[in-house]
């Protein structure tokens, strides 16, 4: 085929779109439905319109093949594990009384279950439930889900491809489920879930799909040579198959490496690869296992998880390099846009020069379709976007926005002792068990407490004019006043201010930050109906005033118990937003982590003892290839240490991590040198505790145990027995008793009874302790 007629078959599609809606009326009918505001009839309804939403306005803006299967209700592997019928036994009765409830029991559990555990998805901010996998595993084809939506989209006239997790990507997410051996490799069961597989493509094809679309992005992680046989094996067998869909294998966040000519052999007929993140080592790798010949490429060369303009002439000499290596070339993001906010355009707070800068998932989409226009029609017919693109590109260069010689010569200064605490660990643990007097496991929380419907009211009044500043003020510092009371009379050892002034643990600090913005639409998913509005990260950061110390100093002036100051550490600052592209990140973490430095001195000069820096994001922001890591490591943690290292021996710095596999990172959350970490562990039954002692690692640690993200309240025996498991990997002496993660999104009444339950749990195992 001439490079000609393959331009000529260039066809914009996209993997997946943002699943809330403009007004995240998603989020609204599911939390609806959990309070029984909303029936099952009307949340069903609500999900319909928005899938037709979508795909109107997909097809629209030019996109001429629809995603289908890829909304959720609230996480797409959880939908994959309800098609394959893995379904955990302790939710088998939940499911069957209805569906529904026991879709939402698997994610969020009930007081009587626990629910499955969850975790981020590869090197993102959003989160996953952990399919539960053993020996006894049968799998059953449910694809009542895939086959609905895809029936949907046909019917308003689309060209749809439905879009699946692989079975290979599935397999590898997957753990061993509670009670089997912890060595019990999920991938053993490849060979009775093909079948299944085998199935729902087959129900797909009889409903008219020509194509569907099979996730893999697992591949491109380090993978051993078994793993690869495994998906050599799969997509024999699926491509093999008779009358069945044409099958299209996508692969994003990286590059595919080894697999890559695995899956270029195989008898599928296209891939989906990541040109943007890993152009080169894509373009060169699918140049030298000799193409394409005969398949579909589905090129993504338009960032689906930033929100920068893209640089359209550089994605046009990519896509024509590409003509050569494929019997057809289509034009892509380079994952699904559920990464990134719905719709730039709707922004109104923000400079209109800077929003020339931005492209949420409508922009992106109209950047697809332009880029296939132009692939396929030559760059005449675009030429007014390119020059358009042209000079967006211009104008964020040379913007003074995004340098600021002053932040760029301190952080050119910083030396190695900046990022050094003045004395080691074990000296510093003496002066401040002699400074705090704590008792054995002593008990705190994470930072936040529910944020009420009262504080949201209060804010929305603040911004509407309603009320002016002192009369918000007065509200936040009687909110503070039970936080402290409440904590007090429930016998926390170290106590918390709540947070009730904080929209987010990111936003609040990036709003007072210079060199970020802020949206006021950018909603993105985080996991279930949690949505964030990730603020930008678009110049030089510097602190131009205190942030947190006039209420932390607050709340310590009512109580004689230390309160935490409570901030959040640089590589979560940039994890958590959208970070410019322009320069390294580790040049980005040092600015913010010299302006966090200031706020963590200034808090300890005002009398704070105990400052806790939270890293939630440390794990998931570590590169999915080995080889990529160590240089990584080394710039977050010295981040981490260069906002830490200017306090004096006496006062305690804590860290937090939460929903994250940390087993392969534990050298690093030791590099870190905080002298106490609180880590999520509940779901994952405090694994992380065993991995921790495996490590030797010298310091305290909290594992929690309390799940915060489900409604359920632990028993004090639930808690206790946790503790137990935590005392066979750390010893008492230097572990904490904390609850998973923040209790921003739980309710006062499951706050108060868990963590009353946390506390006398402490009490028992210190009587335990004390009687042995």
């Amino acid at each position: 085929m001439t490079a000609k007629s393959a331009a000529a078959a260039a066809r914009a599609t996209v993997y997946g779109y943002p699943r809330q809606g403009q007004g995240r009326e998603l989020k609204k009918a599911v939390e609806g439905y959990w309070k029984g505001r909303v029936d099952a009839d009307a949340l069903r309804a609500t999900a319909a319109e928005l899938r037709r939403t979508n795909w109107r306005q997909l097809a629209e803006a030019g996109i001429h093949e629809v995603p289908t299967g890829d909304f959720s209700y609230y996480d797409h592997v959880l939908d994959t594990s309800v098609m394959v019928g893995a379904i955990p036994e302790r939710h088998h009765a939940a499911v069957e009384l209805g569906a529904l409830d026991g879709y939402f029991a698997m994610a969020r559990g009930t007081q009587d279950v626990a629910p499955l555990e969850m975790t981020k998805w590869f090197d993102t901010n959003y989160h996953y439930l952990v399919p539960e996998l053993g020996p006894d595993t049968v799998f059953t084809t449910d694809s009542t889900k895939q086959v609905t939506e895809f029936g949907e989209a046909l019917a308003l006239g689309l060209t749809a491809r439905p879009v699946l997790v692989g079975p290979i990507t599935y397999l590898l997410l997957a753990k061993p489920a509670p009670g089997v051996a912890p060595d019990f490799d999920p991938l053993t069961l490849l060979d009775r879930l093909l079948p299944v597989y085998a199935e729902v493509l087959g129900d797909l094809r009889a409903a008219g799909a020509e194509w569907v679309q099979l996730d893999e992005p697992a591949l491109v992680q380090d993978r051993t040579p078994a793993e690869l046989n495994a998906a050599d094996r799969a997509y024999r067998d699926l491509g093999g198959l008779d009358d069945r869909p044409k099958l299209l294998v996508a692969s994003y966040f990286g590059r595919l490496g080894a697999a890559l000519p695995v899956l270029a052999k195989a008898p599928v007929d296209g891939l989906a690869l990541d040109f943007t993140e890993a152009a080169a080592a894509n373009l060169d790798a699918l140049a030298a296992v000799g193409g394409l010949p005969g398949k579909r490429l589905v090129a993504g060369v338009v960032n689906g998880r930033n929100i920068w303009v893209n640089d359209l002439s550089a994605s046009l000499a990519t896509l024509g390099t590409l003509l050569g290596l494929a019997d057809r070339v289509d034009v892509a993001a380079s994952c699904s846009l559920l990464h990134v906010p719905l719709d730039a355009s709707a922004e109104r707070d923000i400079e209109p020069q800077i929003l020339r800068w931005l492209a949420f998932a409508r922009q992106k989409t109209a950047e697809i379709v332009t880029l296939a226009k132009g692939l396929t029609r030559g760059t005449e017919a675009i030429g007014a976007e390119l020059a358009a693109n042209r000079a967006d590109l211009a104008s964020r260069a040379g913007s003074a926005l995004t340098r600021d010689p002053a932040v760029r010569a301190r952080t050119a200064a910083v030396t190695n002792a900046d990022a050094r605490r003045s004395q080691p660990y074990s000296e510093r643990a003496a002066a401040q068990r002699a400074h705090l007097g704590l008792p054995l496991l002593p008990t705190t929380t994470i930072g936040s407490f529910p944020q009420t419907a009262e504080l949201r009211v209060a804010r929305a009044d603040l911004r509407a004019g309603r009320i002016d500043g002192a009369g918000y003020e007065e509200r936040i510092r009687a909110e503070i006043g039970e936080v402290i009371s409440f904590q007090e009379k429930t016998g926390l050892d170290v106590l918390v201010h709540g947070e009730p002034e904080r929209n987010d643990m990111v936003q609040y600090f990036a709003e007072q930050l210079t060199g970020y913005l802020a949206t006021q639409h950018g909603w993105v998913q985080s996991y279930g109906t949690r949505y964030v509005r990730p603020p930008i990260l678009a110049g030089d950061i510097s602190r131009p005033e205190p942030m947190t110390v006039r209420w932390t100093t607050y709340a310590q002036s009512l109580t004689d118990r230390p309160v935490k100051g409570m901030l959040t550490g640089p590589v979560t600052m940039l994890a958590w937003s959208f970070v410019r592209d322009d320069q390294p990140l580790g040049d980005t973490a040092r600015q913010v982590a010299l302006a966090l430095r200031d706020e963590v001195n200034e808090l300890e000069a005002a009398g704070t003892s105990v400052i806790q820096v939270d890293e939630p994001a440390l794990r998931e922001t570590l590169p999915l290839r080995a080889v990529d890591r160590p240089a990584y490591l080394a710039w977050a943690t010295e981040a981490f240490r260069l906002t830490a290292g200017g306090v004096r021996p006496e006062t305690q710095i804590h860290t937090h991590m939460c929903y994250a596999e940390f087993g392969d990172i534990v050298q690093a959350i030791d590099d870190l040198d905080a002298d106490v970490i609180s880590l999520e562990a509940a779901r994952s039954h405090m694994q992380v505790a065993r991995e921790l002692a495996e490590h030797g690692y010298p310091r305290e640690a909290g594992p929690g145990v309390y799940d915060i993200h489900s409604p359920r309240v632990p028993s004090t025996e639930e808690a206790a027995a946790l503790l137990r498991k935590g005392l066979e990997a750390i010893p008492a002496e230097r572990l904490w008793v904390n609850p998973d993660c923040g209790l921003k999104t739980r309710g006062w009444p499951e706050t108060r009874a868990s963590l009353e339950n946390l506390v006398a749990a402490a009490r028992t195992i210190r009587t335990e302790l004390a009687g042995s």
